[in-house]
């Protein structure tokens, strides 16, 4: 009643160019997301993942709590035993240490 013939026949004929059109701004907001926040984060992860698995007696180590300390003992369980001052050792999970301050040497054979 109130759309002219002349109006609804175009609009039917414009349907497969505008949805690729309209999309087109998602797509690119998606990438940039993608390749400034996801991708980034994803290698901050295999990183922190690669640093935890490599640690070894002697490594100084910052624990997600705050924690400082020496690393006395690493299990295979995936504990850590760390001391934090003289003759006090707790064990932590190897997955809350949240860095390696002081890597150790590997010893000369």
């Amino acid at each position: 009643m109130f759309v002219t013939p002349a109006f609804a026949q175009t609009a039917g004929q414009a349907g497969a160019g505008s949805a690729v059109a309209s999309f087109l701004p998602l797509i690119l907001i998606f990438g940039i997301m993608y390749f400034l926040l996801i991708r980034p984060q994803q290698k901050k992860m295999k990183d922190l993942k690669a640093m935890v698995e490599a640690l070894r007696r002697g490594d100084q180590v910052l624990t997600a709590g705050g924690i400082v300390g020496k690393v006395t003992k690493v299990g295979e369980d995936g504990m850590v035993e760390v001391e934090i001052a003289d003759g006090v050792r707790v064990k932590v999970l190897k997955h809350t240490i949240s860095q390696v301050l002081n890597k150790t040497e590997p010893a000369a054979s």
